[in-house]
């Protein structure tokens, strides 16, 4: 399941030295804009401590596979992006092609770091990047408004008057510095329609605000701007300091992390609480199997039914869907494997209608 998080920002917010963080690929990261000139994508692995507990319990053959997430470091926005400034028709055609963004905020002070408008100040830089980014939708809107007035003139095309009214909704907002996002639609028809548009601003976000060292555990005065300037998106805020990450990244024992993180108060990097929150925003979720051969995490979207997440293991798992013997992670915990599950009554069996929750440990029966 190829789903890809987006990081976008200004020029020398962090975004490179958290994405190097992240990944394995090695974005240049350097004191000056666009370093980054092509996207680069890491598969990062989604941090799940149930996959150690299932591990250990399990002593797999082939060992514990956690599932991945795909982020894509994207070169540096500056304003005039959509009318071409800054390379930004190229970047904006990358920002395009991702599922959600994660949009960097630089939220410390270091004049040794210079920021590409002279002062720091996250809340205009957020300003900057959604103007760029509601500039472009505008454009699109407004030229698939032409075609579909056309369309719904000529031949009477209900589809086309469905779009209309998304797209005359998606005007006034984008017209009074809105986000896409923003726009309440009516019913499940016009959400269709709204997803064929493809709008930037209409992708889900969150904000990450880079912060220093001393602001790490607490967050700082820009934080809290930030999170007032966001308060009425349906956004999340997460807070962390690209500058440590890199720091920890660099230490080559789990133990040794671990203490490095106690020293500052912090329980787990802010790297792993990004990874998660990444993957939630891509509104995807894991079910487990677990056994002797391997213990393995598989990632589906939130809703999936039980053939569909058959088939993510296989199209013959799906096509020739039986049904599904479902055993719930705390259940396989504490009774101690699937045999005392299955003895106490808690292994369910699961037909075509059962929506899989997250960490369902899943067995599927099927015949092609």
């Amino acid at each position: 399941m190829s789903l890809q998080c987006g990081i976008v920002g200004l020029p020398n917010v962090g975004k490179s030295t958290l994405f190097n963080c992240l990944s394995n690929a090695k974005a240049q990261s350097a004191n000056f804009p666009f370093c980054t000139i092509e996207p680069n994508v890491g598969v990062i692995t989604v941090p799940d401590e149930r996959l150690i507990k299932l591990g250990e319990m399990c002593k797999p053959e082939r060992g514990v596979i956690p599932t991945t997430v795909e982020i894509v470091d994207i070169a540096g926005l500056v304003k005039g992006a959509s009318k071409g400034e800054g390379l930004g028709n190229k970047f904006l055609a990358n920002i395009r092609e991702t599922d959600a963004i994660i949009h960097v905020l630089r939220c410390f002070d270091d004049e040794n770091v210079v920021h590409v408008d002279g002062t720091v100040n996250p809340v205009r830089d957020k300003e900057i990047i959604d103007a760029e980014l509601q500039l472009k939708d505008l454009e699109t809107v407004e030229a698939r408004i032409q075609k579909c007035e056309k369309a719904a003139k000529a031949g009477g095309d209900k589809n086309a008057k469905l779009q209309l009214e998304v797209l005359v909704k998606y005007l006034e907002a984008l017209s009074q510095g809105k986000n896409a996002r923003t726009v309440e639609l009516d019913n499940k028809d016009q959400e269709a329609a709204a997803r064929d548009l493809f709008l930037l601003t209409n992708k889900p976000v969150m904000y990450v605000c880079n912060v220093d060292e001393s602001a790490a555990v607490t967050g700082n005065a820009y934080v809290e701007q930030v999170k007032e300037a966001v308060k009425d998106e349906d956004a999340q805020v997460l807070v962390l300091a690209a500058k440590i990450e890199s720091e920890i990244a660099e230490l080559e024992t789990y133990e040794e992390r671990l203490m490095f993180l106690e020293e500052i108060g912090l329980q787990e990097s802010g790297v792993n609480r990004l990874i998660k929150a990444a993957y939630a925003l891509l509104n995807l979720r894991t079910f487990l199997t677990a056994g002797s051969d391997e213990v393995r995490a598989w990632t589906f979207k939130a809703g999936y039914k039980a053939p569909q997440c058959a088939g993510v293991i296989h199209t013959d798992f799906e096509r020739g869907f039986i049904r599904a013997e479902v055993i719930k992670y705390e259940d396989f915990v504490a009774l101690g494997g699937e045999a005392q599950c299955r003895a106490a009554g808690k292994l369910a069996t699961e037909g075509k209608d059962y929506l899989v929750q997250d960490g369902d440990i899943m067995h599927f029966l099927f015949n092609v």
